[in-house]
């Protein structure tokens, strides 16, 4: 088997993740180019891995396995997150997320106080 196929393909799908990742503003559709790039890594270390004899036997294919369940809890959490922002924003708009917690309000006085 030729490597420059899987590695050129496995860049293909890398550079058409990062597109998506940099040009979306639905997070859903970001979640999904996130998962692009985890499988062009998962190509990456699977050919590497048949073309590349190491010290440890398939290696690259346990690196994937790993890969692979970082990206369901990656989803799991990701998922969980854009709901909850559907939930309270009925929209899942990236650029409409505040990366801020809004300054706090100063609490109301009463007349029990004394002015000092």
């Amino acid at each position: 088997m030729r490597p420059v196929i899987p590695y050129v393909t496995a860049a293909l799908l890398f550079g058409l993740g990062v597109f998506g990742v940099l040009r979306r503003r639905n997070a859903v559709l970001v979640l999904m180019a996130v998962e692009l790039m985890l499988n062009a890594v998962n190509l990456i270390l699977v050919t590497a891995d048949t073309t590349v004899r190491a010290q440890l036997p398939h290696s690259g294919q346990v690196f994937a396995l790993f890969v692979i369940v970082l990206a369901a809890a990656e989803i799991g959490v990701g998922l969980a997150i854009v709901l909850q922002l559907y939930r309270l924003r009925a929209s899942v708009a990236v650029d409409d997320v505040p990366l801020s917690e809004p300054p706090a309000q100063p609490a109301a006085r009463t007349g029990d106080e004394v002015p000092r």
